[in-house]
């Protein structure tokens, strides 16, 4: 059958993954590979009780956060029915074993996600956020190249060798060995995926809405416009056929440039990937992979086509709104039964897959029909009100003086002078503000250029336009609830008692105990520690009370001696003496010498298995470091030690640990805008992100990962990074959270996605 000239039906779905299906990986002939934000690997075998679908062989797991680009590993004499390497968020590149499922190797010097694997022979090369290229031979980092000036986002190796990798900076990097050869620009934004067509060239597919199809000269062939969202894959058939994925839902099929046919799906389409015999395989952001066929004897029955209908209407349905509603919340007709209680008054109700509005005729006691009501082409997407009247935009606008907050409302195809002139008229504010709320409208809308409106008179004064350089009042800015944070966060709350008690529980365990008696306490040693406590206990007086040199050894020794069971209670005391001043000074003495006790710390308690509560009074303590100045450059030269020892706290049953580590977070955010440390927001992004998508995490402690994510994007330098993480799904999810707090924060995360 000739492929190209029949339509794709659905032939499969295949479920298994938890969570969004990220990437796809086609292996030779023998099946294909799936990975997830569920943190797994999915290896998938033809059913043979079932010739149309497949079945899961294998599952993979060792990554500790979502799971993105894999490369198929050829079998050999070390791997004979192959292996895999996978890149996942948590900076790591692991390589498996398929016929046992066991990993090999782990592949550590990515500072940030890993986002692109190929294999040049033998050699494993990655990219990742952290804008470099690294090669790996035989287990080992060989060579690190750096050429993009943003996050690397793909890579691929062309059948004549050279590498292709595509970038947040909106290019294509051409690469023979270690040196960049080409670079193709074009894009406008964010290159998302590659493919390589052979003895064509090159397919990239971008954040723009375009694939482009380029020659290894880089000279544009086809650009293929069609998408509506994010493109986020790309992929190429010997048949000629292309297939894209996008945000938009559609997996796009494209022949000589055109698109020739269009595949929904019930969510966002991350990868999609041509199997040898033309079929399609798709991943969805609902956890399903589903493959999609020409051969009529592969496609699925009736029944299960029908199905798939239906779940596509019903997500539809579900995103579908009317008056700024959700169609599937609004009553049914049965909500007309009840009479009004003034003349009038609407009334919208559903009836079948539409919005109909209803008023109530007072004196005829019965509601009329006014007519259907319709949502503009936003699919999903509410529009604001305000008085009554929807529009694009409503803006909170804060004008200074203290002048209340105002609401300035407007819509993408009004003119923004017209807009301004009439707001501040309405508002009864000076017209010479016009220029800021033009400013503060295009910025706000994304809209990059408008030519000035050289007309304008004010209807008042006659006087022309505002121009830069004359004075003017403040400019007028959007407002933020909970963005930027500004301080630290500290955990200032003990039980000294009960502190104590531990001490001396633990102390009596030692002495009964022969082997271990060297590390008894002695009477003057639980003396000396009262004493400690006592000092902070009397908080009153922490502006004048001292502690010695001896009383911040002595902690410090049992810190390095006492067994790992017993330390949490000792940490608990270095935690609050952080938090005095002079135990702070006393303690920077040991803590800046060459033998770094911190660290040393940090090791032995997160040491595998960590216990809970050496885990909890740990991340305690380090974020009361950053109340103190003092502790800063520690924090910064330590950073990434730090973040990696603690990286899997978010997934701690125990929720105290969870909020622990979230302020950390925080804490570590506004230290970094205020360093302006581009590396170090990036690294901090990334953990914020994995707590704010972990669905176990307790509210509290997502709250602050957003409040982190908010304020690094507002005051930091990674706000593009931010978007190339998809944090305006994550604003979205957060927008709809129940709680207020992180409904407040993702509306303000989704305002800054908003602003150029």
């Amino acid at each position: 059958m000739e492929i190209d000239s029949a339509e794709y039906q659905l032939r499969c779905q295949l479920t298994g993954h938890e969570d969004d299906v990220r990437g796809i990986c086609i292996c030779d002939k023998v099946g294909f590979a799936t990975s997830s934000r569920d943190r797994t690997i999915r290896f998938w075998s033809p059913d043979e009780s079932n010739h149309r679908s497949f079945t899961t062989s294998k599952i993979l797991l060792g990554h500790t956060s979502f799971v993105g680009p894999l490369a198929w590993v050829a079998p050999s004499e070390e791997l004979p029915e192959g292996g895999l390497v996978s890149g996942g968020m948590d900076t790591l590149i692991l390589v498996w074993n398929l016929s046992t499922g066991d990993k090999v190797q782990t592949l550590k010097g990515h500072k940030l996600q890993v986002t692109g694997i190929a294999l040049d022979g033998s050699d494993v090369v990655s990219t990742s956020v952290d804008c470099t290229l690294r090669r790996w031979r035989k287990g080992q980092e060989v060579e690190v190249l750096e050429a993009h000036k943003a996050a690397i986002q793909a890579i691929i190796r062309l059948p004549s060798g050279e590498l292709v990798t595509g970038s947040s900076d909106t290019t294509l990097k051409v690469w023979n060995g270690a040196a960049c050869v080409h670079t193709f620009s074009g894009h406008t934004d964010t290159v998302r995926g590659l493919a390589a067509v052979p003895g064509l060239g090159v397919l990239s597919a971008s954040h723009d809405g375009t694939i482009r199809l380029w020659e290894l000269s880089g000279q544009v062939l086809l650009e293929m416009v069609g998408h509506t969202s994010i493109v986020y894959s790309v992929d190429a058939h010997a048949s000629g056929l292309i297939v894209s994925g996008s945000e938009d839902r559609f997996a796009k099929i494209w022949k000589d440039g055109v698109c020739v046919q269009s595949l929904e799906h019930p969510g966002c389409v991350w990868d999609a990937k041509f199997l040898d015999n033309g079929d399609i395989v798709t991943a969805c952001s609902d956890g399903v992979v589903r493959i999609w066929t020409v051969h009529q004897d592969k496609i699925a029955d009736p029944l299960e086509l029908e199905s798939y209908a239906a779940q596509l209407s019903q997500y539809t349905l579900s995103r579908k709104r009317v008056g700024g509603l959700k169609l599937e919340e609004l009553p049914g007709l049965e909500a007309l039964q009840i009479p009004g209680t003034s003349d009038g008054q609407t009334k919208v109700v559903r009836e079948g897959d539409n919005g109909v509005a209803y008023a109530w005729n007072m004196m005829e006691q019965k509601w009329d029909k006014i007519g259907e009501v319709v949502d503009g082409p936003n699919d999903g997407m509410s529009r604001p009100l305000l008085d009554g009247i929807q529009y694009d935009h409503v803006f909170d606008v804060d004008i200074g003086d203290g002048e209340p907050i105002r609401k300035l409302p407007c819509n993408r195809s009004d003119n923004p002078y017209d807009v301004a002139d009439k707001w501040l008229l309405k508002e009864n504010l000076p017209l010479s503000y016009r220029e800021q709320i033009v400013e503060f409208i295009l910025q706000n809308t994304g809209q990059k250029q408008f030519t000035p409106d050289p007309s304008f008179r004010d209807p008042y004064t006659g006087s022309s336009a505002y121009t830069p350089g004359q004075p003017s009042k403040p400019v007028a800015k959007p407002t933020f609830k909970h963005v930027p944070k500004k301080g630290m966060l500290v955990f200032d709350a003990a039980q000294f008692d009960g502190i104590l008690k531990k001490v001396s529980e633990f102390n009596n365990t030692l002495l009964s105990a022969p082997e271990q008696k060297h590390m008894v306490l002695t009477e003057a040693d639980m003396s000396r520690l009262a004493s400690i406590i006592h000092v902070l206990k009397d908080t009153s007086h922490y502006h004048s009370s001292k502690f010695s040199d001896d009383d911040v050894v002595m902690v410090l020794k049992l810190l390095k001696s006492w067994p790992l069971t017993m330390l949490f209670p000792v940490i608990d005391i270095l935690r609050m003496m952080i938090l005095h001043a002079d135990g702070a000074a006393v303690l920077s003495k040991h803590v800046n010498k060459g033998n770094d006790v911190l660290m040393e710390l940090i090791k032995k308690v997160t040491t595998s298995p960590p216990l809970p509560a050496n885990l909890l009074t740990s991340v305690r303590a380090l974020t009361n470091f950053f109340k103190n100045a003092s502790y800063h450059d520690w924090l910064l030269k330590h950073r990434g030690e730090v973040l990696d020892a603690y990286s899997t706290c978010y997934l701690s049953s125990n929720k105290n640990v969870q909020l622990a580590y979230s302020t950390l977070i925080l804490n570590y955010a506004v230290l970094l805008v205020e360093k302006k440390d581009e590396e170090g927001q990036s690294q901090v992004l990334s953990a914020a992100l994995e707590i704010a998508e972990e669905e176990s995490v307790e509210a509290d402690a997502k709250f602050r990962a957003l409040v982190a994510i908010g304020s690094l994007m507002l005051e930091g330098v990674v706000k593009r990074i931010a978007m190339d993480f998809d944090v305006a799904n994550i604003a979205k999810a957060a927008k709809a959270s129940k709680d207020a707090k992180i409904a407040e924060v993702g509306a303000d995360i989704e305002l800054i996605t908003k602003q150029s």
